[in-house]
């Protein structure tokens, strides 16, 4: 994938989106110094480039009842069986975080569940029921002190 060019506007732009994805244009473009017009076509041009995917709402998933967080390491079988078992993956609604890794496993996913039950419940009946998975290693998050958007300060 292609690197995209920004320019310092651009990077503007991002700071306050990433910050607040939810920021009228106008008091973008008043921060910025230019038109409603231009912020709007600048963010049209972000999104059409893929720089921008989409916006979404930070939610506290203990306060919806999700209690346990973990991390699963997934071993891969037969590297054949990777991409339709990430397909699989995809199905899981615990699974909020799917990623390609190098080391002794291949997939590695994170997950919300509602107890440690709900957790062993998803790991065994939906995760290893996919054709091509071998084994899994699975990391309890104890706490999550921080989460933060991509830095883009030095970003040319």
């Amino acid at each position: 994938m292609s690197k995209i060019a920004l320019d310092a506007t651009d990077r503007k732009i991002l700071r306050f989106l990433i910050k607040n994805a939810r920021m009228p244009f106008l008091e973008i473009a008043r921060e910025c110094g230019i038109s409603g017009a231009a912020i709007h076509q600048r963010v049209k041009k972000l999104e059409e480039d893929g720089v921008i995917q989409g916006s979404t709402m930070v939610v506290d998933h203990k306060k919806l009842g999700f209690d346990v967080c973990a991390y699963v390491s997934i071993n891969i079988s037969d590297l054949q069986s990777q991409w339709p078992a990430v397909e699989h993956l995809k199905r899981i609604p615990e699974i909020v975080e799917c990623n390609i890794i190098t080391g002794t496993y291949n997939i590695m996913v994170k997950l919300y569940c509602r107890d440690n039950d709900h957790l062993m419940k998803t790991i065994f009946n939906n995760i290893l029921s996919i054709p091509g998975i071998s084994t899994t290693t699975t990391s309890i998050s104890l706490a999550e002190p921080f989460v933060r958007p991509v830095y883009i300060d030095n970003i040319e």
